[in-house]
C-alpha cells in the first residue's frame, strides 16, 4: 500500500521562554477588551470600564489572579473578536479578604453574554464553590447575544444554571455581593436578586424586559427609570439594598461591606518562606518549546518544590511516572508526574519517556490511594503521550491497569491541581486528572498541546483510512493527492493541539508563564485548603484484578 511521506521544511521552533512572552503580550491585548470605541461608549454612559472598577474594589490590582483570559477566543463567526468573551473572573484581595470576582466587561458586545461568556462564569462558580471563596458579580450586561440563543439558553450548563449556583452558594453559607453598574436585562436580573447583598447604581437599568419588548408584548409605553431604574427599585420594589449615585461611591460601598465582614473569612496567607533548589527560569533549560526534548521531570521538580523534600514512592518500579511527596512553600503535596526520559527498568526493558505502561498506572492508582488516605492534596504534572499500545502492552493488561487509575481519580476526595507542561493526548488527560475529573484548577504551559493523539499520528491514521475507503471505491489516490491530503490534516491539528485553542473553549483555568508554576501551584493549594474538612471517607468502585 502506498504510503505518503510530507516533507516539511526545517524551522526552528521557538524556545519555551519566546512562547511564554508571545502569550503575555496577547493577553495584555485581551485585557484591553472592546479597545477605544468600547471605552467611549462607557464614558458617554457615565460609566467606567471594568479594568478600572477592578482598580478601585481590589487591594493590589496588579495580584489579581485572573481566570480563562483566552475564553471565546476566535471562536464565533458572529463576534471574531471577543476578549475573555466579554467576562472578567479572578481571584483578588479586597479588604484582606480573598474573592472570586465577575465583571462584565461592557467594552465588548456591551457585556452580552456568548456560550463561551456563561461556562466561564460556571467554573467561576464552581471554584468558589469548592474553595469556600465568596463572591463579588459586577454587573453590566445587555444579556444573551440573541443570534446564538439556542446555545446559550437551555440546557444544564447554559444559562440557567448560573442562577442555580447563586442559591446553592448562598445555601452553603458562601457570601455573594452583586453591585448592578450599567444594564441587567431578562433572566439574568436573577443573578443579583439571589445574592446576600444588591446595589445599584443611578443610571442603571434592571429589568425583566426593557420598554421595547414591554411595547411589543403588552403596547404598554413606560420610561426605562419608571419601569427598572435604579431609584424605582430602591424606594418603590425594594429589590436594592444600596443606592449609589456613581461606579466609585458603588465600588467603595463594596469595600465598606466587606470590611465589616467576620473574621472566619479572611484569607490565610502562608506563615514562612521556603527555598527551592533551582532557580525557577531554570525550567527553560529543562523543557523546550516544542515539548519534543526529553528531560528529568526530576529536574524540573528540583524548581517547582521545596528544597530537600522530594521523598519518592515506588521510585524504581513503574519508571514512566513519577510519584513522590514534597512541600511547596510548606504545603504538604503529592505529586504525580510523566517522566519524560526513556528509562531502563528493573527487568533490562527500554520504557519510552511519556508513556504509560501497566506497572506505572498500577503504582499510580495506588499513590492516588495513598495520598486520599493521608487527606494529602494532589498535584499532576501532565506531559504525556498516551497509554502504551501493541501485543506486549495489551497482554500486561494495560486496559486493567488504567481502569484503576482512572477508578481512583474519579472518587478521589482530596484536592486536585493539575498543570499540563507539555504534551496531553489521549487517555493519557483522563488518567492524569485532565478537566473531566474534577481538578480545583487546571493551569498549562504556553507549549501545552492537548489531542486524542499526535499530529503525524492522527495524519497517518486518517491517511490510511481514506485510502482504503478510495481503493473500495476503485479510485487510489494518487501521491501528491494523498501527500496534499496529509498536509491539510497535520496543519489543522497543529491548529486545535495549540492551548490557546483548548483556553477558548474552558479546557484550562489559566496559561501561566512555566517559571510561575511555583508560585501559582502555591497560590492555588492555598485556596483549595479553604475548603472544609473533607467528611467523608475515600472508597473505590470495582477494581478488575
Amino acid at each position: 500500500m502506498m504510503k505518503a511521506k510530507v516533507k516539511e521544511s526545517f524551522v526552528q521552533p521557538p524556545s519555551l521562554l519566546a512562547l511564554a512572552e508571545e502569550i503575555a503580550i496577547q493577553e495584555a491585548i485581551l485585557k484591553e477588551g472592546g479597545g477605544k470605541r468600547g471605552k467611549e461608549r462607557q464614558t458617554r454612559l457615565g460609566r467606567m470600564t471594568v479594568r478600572e472598577r477592578l482598580d478601585i474594589l481590589l487591594d493590589n490590582p496588579d495580584a489579581f489572579f485572573e481566570l480563562n483570559i483566552w475564553a471565546g477566543y476566535k471562536m464565533y463567526q458572529e463576534a471574531p473578536d471577543l476578549p475573555a468573551a466579554g467576562v472578567v473572573t479572578g481571584i483578588g484581595t479586597i479588604c484582606g479578604r480573598e474573592f472570586m470576582v465577575i465583571a462584565n466587561d461592557a467594552t465588548v458586545k456591551a457585556g452580552a453574554m456568548f456560550p463561551q461568556s456563561v461556562k466561564k462564569m460556571l467554573r467561576a462558580q464552581r471554584i468558589a464553590f469548592e474553595c469556600r471563596l465568596p463572591i463579588v458579580y459586577l454587573v453590566d450586561s445587555s444579556g444573551v447575544f440573541l443570534p446564538l440563543q439556542a446555545e446559550i439558553f437551555p440546557d444544564e450548563d447554559d444559562f440557567g444554571r448560573i442562577f442555580r449556583n447563586n442559591a446553592i452558594l448562598s445555601a452553603n453559607g458562601i457570601y455573594q455581593i452583586a453591585a448592578i453598574m450599567g444594564n441587567c436585562i431578562a433572566g439574568g436580573g436573577y443573578l443579583p436578586v439571589l445574592c446576600d447583598k444588591l446595589l445599584m447604581t443611578e443610571g442603571s437599568g434592571l429589568y425583566l424586559a426593557g420598554p421595547a419588548l414591554v411595547k411589543a408584548a403588552i403596547g404598554q409605553l413606560v420610561d426605562p427609570e419608571e419601569l427598572g431604574g435604579a431609584r424605582m427599585h430602591s424606594e418603590i420594589s425594594g429589590t436594592v439594598d444600596f443606592l449609589e449615585k456613581d461606579d466609585r461611591s458603588c465600588l467603595m460601598r463594596i469595600r465598606s461591606l466587606i470590611d465589616i465582614l467576620p473574621e472566619d473569612l479572611k484569607y490565610q496567607k502562608g506563615q514562612a518562606s521556603f527555598e527551592v533548589e533551582h532557580y525557577p527560569y531554570t525550567i527553560y533549560d529543562i523543557v523546550s518549546g516544542d515539548s519534543n526534548k526529553m528531560y528529568d521531570t526530576r529536574d524540573l521538580l528540583s524548581c517547582i518544590i521545596d528544597r530537600g523534600s522530594l521523598q519518592e514512592f515506588k521510585k524504581d518500579y513503574g519508571p514512566t511516572l513519577v510519584t513522590a511527596f514534597a512541600k511547596i512553600n510548606g504545603i504538604s503535596v503529592g505529586i504525580l508526574a510523566n517522566q519524560r526520559k526513556s528509562t531502563v527498568t528493573g527487568k533490562g526493558e527500554i520504557e519510552i519517556g511519556g508513556v504509560v505502561y501497566a506497572e506505572s498506572a498500577d503504582k499510580a492508582a495506588r499513590f492516588v490511594m495513598d495520598c486520599n488516605q493521608s487527606k494529602i492534596p494532589m498535584v499532576f504534572l501532565q506531559d504525556v503521550v498516551g497509554f502504551m499500545v501493541g501485543k506486549e502492552a495489551e497482554q500486561s493488561g494495560i486496559i486493567r491497569s488504567g481502569a484503576k487509575l482512572v477508578n481512583a481519580i474519579s472518587n478521589s476526595i482530596v484536592p486536585k491541581i493539575t498543570v499540563i507542561v507539555g504534551n496531553s493526548f489521549g487517555a493519557g488527560n483522563y488518567a492524569l486528572c485532565g478537566k473531566a475529573y474534577d481538578p480545583h484548577f487546571i493551569f498549562a504551559w504556553p507549549n501545552a498541546k492537548y489531542a486524542v493523539m499526535g499530529a503525524e499520528q492522527a495524519a497517518d491514521t486518517l491517511f490510511e483510512i481514506q485510502q482504503k475507503a478510495a481503493e473500495r471505491e476503485g479510485k487510489p489516490l494518487d501521491k501528491a493527492v494523498a501527500e496534499e491530503k496529509q498536509r491539510e490534516i497535520i496543519r489543522r491539528y497543529a491548529e486545535e493541539m495549540d492551548i490557546r485553542y483548548g483556553a477558548a473553549r474552558g479546557w484550562i483555568d489559566k496559561i501561566i508563564s512555566p517559571h510561575l508554576t511555583r508560585e501559582t501551584l502555591s497560590k492555588a493549594l492555598l485556596l483549595a485548603k479553604r475548603a472544609p474538612p473533607v467528611a467523608k471517607t475515600f472508597h473505590t468502585g470495582v477494581f478488575q484484578v
